[in-house]
């Protein structure tokens, strides 16, 4: 019989983390390689920002002892009315949680860049990572990337987008690889001009044709930032040069991303839109296991299509473009006016193009410094997140 393996989850109470709970819950005895067991879990612990009654719950349902909410006051709450186990609370009780938790794997759904302590933690306890937490490596990519060469813990990604580009890379000989592809739905925007996008609300933005997922990342695949985002993770992730990075909008959402080799051939990777998919692959990896949702049928699908960027329209991709190139403290400054900014559109205060008008304007105000620590980027991210307040204020007003 497979040893369990010991299973961290970090945001259960979020898109990721139900996901992965309900991959889990199965417990589905007929996946992996043809002879072999697939790896089982023991889950370790649980965490969520705030949402301590439905944290709770996983937590009776699954056996856990152990859980953690960032959020002081909800991690009160729960320890009154939850007395089977262990409730630690804040961002050091997240780290603890880690730290304490003796597991062999660290599934890191978190939103923002509140998913970076945890990362840390996890990678210098040389734990593998499973991460869908793409601020991690867009604020502290150098710096988590050597942490995991030190330690010797694996990263696998979560976003379907990097998990197709990890099993796409992981046949390839160093230097074959010319281009990195990553598609775009184009969000529920797509085909709108700059002018067309002025006085578009909430729930709109909200509406994502494909994917199902949070409020911050779904707005954030409305105004690109989340390609851009991507774009920054792939750079660190695969260790490959902006230069050869791509995105390409593909309203379909079936060719997650793909590849060119230097010898002309171009190697994709597809799927129907289900988040199940690149979760249970970072959580079994390197077996398979069998995910119950409906195979692709291309017949079906009828055609796919493909579309350049429209970058006037949507300038938040440029700005993160622009944002990596610089380097340093700039992906922080950005990733962190943008979790501001979008806080501000959906709490009403904010129009939409505000948004990349709010990052652009904090970007200007704060020049791009080395990143010599990772207290670097925790001042960095502070004063980031004071002018973006600021800025996101005057248009209120």
């Amino acid at each position: 019989m497979a040893v369990a393996r010991r299973l961290l989850l970090l945001g259960s109470t979020g898109s990721i983390g139900t996901q992965a709970l309900d991959i889990l819950g199965r417990r589905n005895e007929n996946g992996g390689c043809e002879g072999a067991e697939p790896p089982t879990f023991e889950l370790v612990g649980l965490s969520a920002e705030r949402s301590w009654e439905q944290l709770v719950e996983q937590a009776r349902a699954f056996g856990v002892k152990r859980i953690a909410l960032a959020d002081a006051d909800a991690a009160a709450r729960a320890s009154e009315a939850w007395t089977d186990g262990e409730v630690l609370g804040g961002a050091e009780g997240l780290v603890r949680l880690v730290i304490e938790s003796g597991a062999d794997l660290v599934l890191n759904g978190l939103v923002g860049s509140a998913g970076l302590g945890p990362t840390v933690a996890t990678l210098g306890e040389g734990i593998d990572l499973a991460l869908a937490n793409k601020e991690s490596l867009v604020v502290g990519g150098e710096l988590v990337m050597a942490l995991a060469e030190a330690t010797g813990a694996q990263i696998i990604p979560v976003d379907s987008e990097h998990s197709a580009l990890h099993q796409l890379l992981a046949g390839e000989a160093p230097g074959t690889v010319t281009k990195l592809v990553l598609t775009a739905s184009g969000g529920p925007f797509r085909g709108r001009t700059r002018a067309e996008l002025e006085d578009v609300t909430v729930e709109e933005a909200l509406k994502h044709p494909t994917w199902a997922m949070g409020g911050k990342i779904t707005v954030d695949s409305a105004t690109l930032m989340n390609k851009g985002l991507e774009v920054i993770e792939a750079h660190h992730l695969f260790g490959t040069p902006y230069d050869r990075i791509d995105v390409v909008v593909h309203p379909q959402s079936i060719v997650h991303s793909y590849v060119l080799l230097n010898d002309g051939a171009a190697l994709a990777h597809l799927g129907n839109p289900d988040m199940r998919v690149p979760i249970s692959y970072a959580l079994h990896h390197p077996d398979r296991v069998d995910v119950p949702i409906r195979p692709l049928d291309l017949a079906e699908v009828g055609a796919l299509t493909f579309e350049p960027v429209d970058v006037e329209a949507f300038p938040a991709l440029r700005l993160a473009k622009e944002a990596a190139m610089a380097g340093g403290t700039a992906p922080c400054v950005l990733n962190a006016a943008n979790e501001i900014a979008v806080h501000a559109f959906l709490a009403g205060r904010l129009p939409f193009l505000g948004i990349p008008a709010v990052i652009e304007e904090t970007l200007a105000r704060l020049p791009a410094e080395r990143v010599r620590a990772f207290e670097t980027l925790y001042e960095a991210d502070r004063s980031a997140r004071e002018h973006a307040a600021e800025l996101a204020g005057a248009y209120a007003a």
